[in-house]
């Protein structure tokens, strides 16, 4: 049996092609993948994401007990409903899962973590907390449910539905949340545009979802979810990162802080471990998809792979993230074998598009 969001029988009704989607069943397209993707970039769509797990850990040391946890520094974190996105790492330095943590206060933290690594995540934090602060509490909400809402228009359209939302939330700013009556909003997203994500119960999702579509937001689903956060140079779990990559190999050197004194686990081996590979863009010359596990031939000795790649709407080509020899520098050449043959690609520096701006 898969798994349902409480939005499984909303997504039936709009005629939702479903899939299943690491063990749950879930949306790929309403008809057009292609006309989702450009409804995002151009106007506002949203995104059922219920099937990612909220958390939160309350209790006196659970600030402290987050310094070790996580890779980026939660002391950055001194204003209630600022966010901050991190990986949470093994002691060899591989990611467990990347996730976003918001500080609601000292007593008080709330993560987001992925729906496949979701179990492993609980299991990880548990055990953790039993050896190092056993007081905290540590409970995952799946009473709750989250709609994404992205696009230039998103924000505005929220405000019309959530009509006392605008004026507590119209300034915040790109990583900070705010709560309003049942509604938990962030200005945080995966597509590269602007947007909330809403945090609600999950027996007022379905109806929240339809107000959102009355009022001029599309419903869009796991493809267009990938092909936006693929232009916006976003990682994706078990493809561009997993247990057996670090994150500065990952192109995530930005959520790591080696620079303060604070011990977490895995920061001794990303300390000793050489940095011979990077995450970098491809664009496609020659013509071609490209696809991840696709091998990726360069001028140096070693050969890097796609761990990511489509045909981009916005560019009408084909783009890749790869993980390549970290010697390759932006505007080389490589190539990529598809099919036998060694098609063309230039290394480009990623996101490719970032509220609807090419930027390659």
């Amino acid at each position: 049996m898969l798994k349902t969001t409480p939005l499984n029988a909303a997504h039936r009704a709009m005629n939702a092609k479903m899939v299943d989607f690491g063990g749950w069943d879930m949306p790929l397209h309403y008809g057009s993948q292609l006309e989702e993707h450009h409804q995002i970039r151009r106007d506002a769509g949203m995104f059922d994401v219920s099937h990612m797990l909220t958390v939160d850990i309350r209790g006196e040391n659970v600030r402290q007990f987050l310094r070790g946890l996580v890779a980026n520094n939660v002391d950055k974190l001194t204003i209630p409903g600022k966010a901050l996105y991190t990986c949470m790492l093994n002691p060899a330095g591989g990611i467990i899962d990347d996730l976003i943590i918001y500080y609601l206060s000292e007593s008080w933290f709330r993560l987001v973590v992925n729906a496949g690594t979701a179990d492993k995540d609980i299991d990880w934090i548990t055990s953790q907390s039993r050896q190092l602060a056993p007081d905290l509490a540590i409970t995952p909400r799946r009473d709750l449910a989250m709609i994404a809402v992205q696009g230039p228009n998103a924000r505005s359209k929220v405000w019309s539905v959530i009509t006392d939302s605008q004026a507590a939330s119209e300034n915040l700013k790109p990583f900070q949340s705010i709560v309003v009556g049942d509604y938990f909003i962030a200005r945080t997203g995966y597509t590269g545009e602007d947007g909330f994500e809403i945090t609600l119960p999950a027996d007022q999702a379905a109806d929240f979802w339809q107000k959102l579509h009355t009022a001029g937001v599309a419903p869009a689903g796991l493809g267009a979810r990938d092909t936006l956060r693929l232009e916006a140079g976003m990682n994706l779990y078990g493809q561009d990162m997993d247990e057996n990559i670090n994150p500065l190999e990952s192109g995530l050197a930005w959520t790591v802080d080696l620079k303060s004194e604070r011990n977490f686990i895995g920061k001794q081996a990303l300390l000793v471990q050489p940095i011979n590979r990077q995450l970098a863009g491809l664009v496609l010359l020659d013509k071609g998809v490209l696809r991840s596990h696709q091998k990726v031939v360069t001028q140096q000795s070693s050969e890097g792979e796609i761990t990511s790649g489509g045909f981009s709407p916005t560019l009408n080509q084909s783009i890749a993230l790869a993980r390549i020899p970290a010697e390759v520098a932006v505007g080389e050449q490589v190539h990529v074998v598809v099919r036998d043959k060694q098609l063309a690609a230039k290394v480009v520096k990623y996101p490719f598009v970032r509220n609807g701006q090419v930027l390659v």
